[in-house]
């Protein structure tokens, strides 16, 4: 499918491909994108030949965040009308979260703000030599709200001290040291890089995948008690029987 902003194609293999169509714009997102892309997330993690999404852009750059154009319209809204177009962001960035199905970034060029959380809400994330990171909202006098808790995941909260408050730019190499990717390779391999990681996945057991993810979810930051150790039982024991 192409609405002109969002590409998506799903192979014989099952590996569903959603390509940022933006690059007049540096692929950054406006109300209709984040629609489009919450829209076909849910789609393709309902569709059980889908093994794996690949997150990825056209053009010279990742995602540059918001546009510029529709932040500046929704400054004159209400706070309540900035309430719901928030919330909208906040959906796409959990239900990429969440997904039901391994999820990789494969970045190129800019990532900025939003394009930032976008990755740090995929499973795997692969960057060229030459992509560089920022989180820059308190350049614009904003704050990276929605895509916080994401980000905070990602490269943990001493360092999210640091670039939340100074918007600098990351190269690659510090972005993977810090875990905000983890892997980075030569421009012209970032493809093959990619289809390496799709192999690996495609190796595995696509319900024991689904239910790994949920496993992660349900220990990460929780305390190592009784309670904990009943729910680990009940998930293990109920994959054993499964099919």
């Amino acid at each position: 499918m192409n609405d002109g902003t969002v590409m998506v194609r799903v192979d014989g293999n099952g590996i569903a491909s959603i390509t940022l169509n933006r690059p007049e714009v540096h692929n950054a997102f406006d109300d209709n994108v984040i629609a489009r892309l919450t829209r076909e997330l849910r789609s393709l993690s309902e569709d059980d030949d889908v093994r794996v999404v690949v997150l990825g852009a056209r053009g010279k750059s990742f995602c540059a965040g918001a546009d510029v154009n529709w932040m500046t319209r929704m400054a004159e809204f209400s706070e309540a009308e900035n309430l719901a177009d928030a919330s909208s962001l906040a959906e796409l960035l959990y239900t990429l979260d969440s997904l039901a199905k391994p999820t990789i970034a494969l970045v190129q060029g800019a990532a900025m703000g939003g394009g930032v959380g976008l990755i740090c809400a995929c499973d795997i994330a692969i960057a060229t030599q030459s992509a560089f990171f920022a989180i820059s909202e308190v350049r614009l006098g904003l704050i990276p709200s929605v895509i916080s808790p994401f980000v905070i995941n990602a490269i943990g909260e001493s360092r999210s001290r640091r670039y939340f408050l100074t918007g600098e730019r990351i190269n690659a190499q510090e972005a993977q040291r810090i875990g905000l990717v983890h892997d980075v390779v030569p421009d012209e391999a970032l493809a093959v890089r990619g289809e390496t990681f799709i192999n690996m996945l495609l190796e595995g057991g696509p319900k024991a995948q689904t239910e790994s993810k949920a496993l992660i979810s349900a220990v990460h930051g929780k305390p190592i008690d009784q309670a904990m150790a009943v729910d680990l039982a009940k998930r293990i024991a109920r994959v054993r029987v499964s099919e």
